[in-house]
């Protein structure tokens, strides 16, 4: 009989990471449940490099065949996930390293919350034990009408990151697919935001994972040395489908960010001042025209 519950962790060129990502997971209080490495064709010699881990019965390992970037591979995930029959699946980056009980937290919640929600996301914290900026989830504004799950540490919320973030496969059939054509960052956030409108979606405080970014410093085109500029191309230009979504509100409010990030950028005392006014609007610009359709899945009831 097969399991249920399916990790997915998607990588690329982090082979390291990776494998101490695997092996936390191998760590887990539990152990019934599989895991699906989706590497995005890493250069790096990934697949040989976590051989030995691969040995391990639970563990399955599908290359794309080219880099789709962390939305691709989620969407690849999702879709394999899917087609295989399980009924949760449990996505994480190669650089989340889940404490030992965070799958059991994320299950004592299932159970308190009877099955009905739409994602469940761990608590996130940097290496040093502080919050991790870039994995903050927002809070539904009326969190009190339920605040009888807060002796649980389990709170509403309506977004939330894919590092540590729990979906029943009912509601990927329901809502869809993440969107692979995001490439990288907002993927996330859109699919988060699109799940929490049609189901109440939680974070379980008491599941905890450790996000291995190089700094807490979060994201900010204004402070960025130029390093992650390329990102901020995808990052803007997808903000305005999750923005799209959200009706006037939402578009008034990404509108208002640009500019205000476009102020800041000014003001700010980083280099690429100019090239990075120009991701601003054109990635914005683009943002408008970019409509990616939203890919269903239907499930097999005989699996």
């Amino acid at each position: 009989m097969m399991n249920k519950i399916c990790a997915i962790v998607v990588t690329y060129n982090r082979k390291i990471l990776l494998k101490q990502s695997l092996q936390a997971l191998l760590d887990q209080t539990v152990t019934d449940f599989d895991i699906l490495v989706v590497d995005n064709a890493s250069t790096d010699n990934t697949r040989e490099y976590i051989d030995d881990l691969l040995q391990e019965e639970r563990i399955d390992y599908v290359n794309t065949g080219a880099n789709l970037g962390g939305s691709g591979g989620f969407n690849h995930g999702l879709k394999v996930a899917c087609k295989r029959g399980y009924q949760y699946v449990w996505m994480m980056d190669d650089d989340t390293m889940p404490t030992p009980t965070a799958l059991e937290k994320i299950l004592e919640a299932d159970k308190i919350l009877g099955g009905n929600y739409g994602y469940l996301a761990s608590e996130v914290l940097f290496t040093d034990g502080q919050p991790c900026k870039m994995n903050g989830q927002k809070v539904l504004k009326k969190w009190f009408d339920e605040s009888q799950y807060l002796k649980n540490g389990i709170l509403r919320t309506t977004r939330a990151t894919f590092v540590s973030f729990f979906v029943r496969t009912a509601v990927v059939e329901k809502v869809g697919l993440s969107y692979k054509e995001f490439f990288i960052w907002g993927d996330d956030m859109e699919y988060s935001n699109r799940i929490s409108k049609q189901f109440p979606c939680y974070m379980v405080a008491q599941s905890i994972v450790v996000h291995h970014t190089k700094n807490n410093d979060g994201s900010s085109i204004a402070k960025d040395d130029g390093s992650r500029l390329w990102q901020y191309k995808f990052a803007y230009r997808n903000e305005c489908v999750i923005a799209r979504d959200d009706g006037l509100y939402g578009r008034c409010y990404q509108f208002a960010k640009v500019n205000w990030n476009i102020l800041k950028v000014i003001g700010s005392h980083k280099p690429l001042k100019l090239k990075k006014i120009w991701i601003l609007i054109s990635a914005s610009i683009r943002g408008i025209f970019f409509r990616p359709k939203i890919e269903y899945i239907k499930l097999d009831s005989d699996k």
